[in-house]
């Protein structure tokens, strides 16, 4: 399974930007999408989850500024970030929990290769 993200980019604050992460790969179906980030000097953490369902957990810290959604049919998973604040200048990853390739299920957890977001006047 490959992840690969996009999007990235510089933003003044207050303003906006959407992150895509195709899944690719022999995929059937795809259990948990998400997306979590990581500042210098910080550990990486949770950004938003959305399950096949499409129930989803944000961190506190992107409430209201912030909607993760998915399209199962293209393995697709988005986050649109508005509000944008400079706190939220981080490498954005997206990871994908357990999937289905048709035949066997696969309860792991796979990484994209991350895309910067800068927010800075």
């Amino acid at each position: 399974v490959q992840l690969q993200a996009s999007g990235g980019g510089l933003v003044q604050p207050g303003g906006s930007l959407r992150l895509s992460c195709a899944a690719s790969g022999r995929i059937f179906s795809i259990n948990v999408m998400g997306w979590y980030r990581q500042a210098p000097g910080k550990q990486r953490e949770l950004v938003a989850t959305i399950t096949r369902g499409g129930n989803t957990v944000y961190a506190d810290s992107v409430k209201g500024r912030f909607t993760i959604s998915r399209d199962n049919a293209r393995n697709t998973v988005y986050l649109q970030m508005n509000s944008l604040k400079p706190e939220d200048t981080a490498v954005y990853y997206c990871s994908i929990t357990g999937y289905n390739d048709g035949t066997y299920y696969y309860n792991q957890v796979d990484w994209g290769q991350g895309t910067q977001v800068t927010v800075s006047s």
